[in-house]
């Protein structure tokens, strides 16, 4: 069985998946937030095997739920009426810049970033919430 992550954005949203046999997380694909949910399902159904879907959740620095996160959480609610995975959130502070850092020292020209940052993020983000399972941590 495999996990998606995903990491929601105003404009598009990042796609990533781990993979059945290693249990790491992959980028798999930035879609336009018009189309975000009916994709995700798309998504999900060619894959076949997706037991969870893992939001990342943008707290504040003071772990509080701002207005960005409230807009996360009202996504995420209407993501959970439409499929019949478990969806869960995870915290997603830094992944952006841990995404930027990764892709920077692999020497990802500035404009290759900008097409790609959305799903390493939820490559960062998922990977983070496998880590923690792994490692016994609950998350948020």
């Amino acid at each position: 069985m495999s996990i998606m992550g995903i990491d929601y954005g105003d404009k598009r949203i990042g796609v990533a998946i781990t993979d059945e046999l290693t249990g790491s997380a992959h980028p798999l694909k930035v879609v336009p937030s018009a189309i975000g949910i009916p994709e995700i399902k798309k998504l999900a159904a060619e894959y076949g095997n997706v037991e969870k879907f893992v939001v990342g959740m943008p707290y504040n620095l003071k772990n509080e739920v701002a207005f960005k996160a409230k807009q996360v959480l009202s996504w995420v609610e209407k993501l959970k009426k439409e499929v019949s995975i478990p969806v869960e959130t995870w915290d997603e502070r830094f992944s952006t810049t841990e995404a930027t850092s990764i892709l920077i020292n692999a020497d990802v020209s500035r404009k290759k970033r900008k097409e790609v940052i959305d799903k390493m993020a939820a490559c960062v983000i998922l990977q983070s919430y496998v880590d923690a399972q792994k490692s016994g941590k609950k998350g948020v």
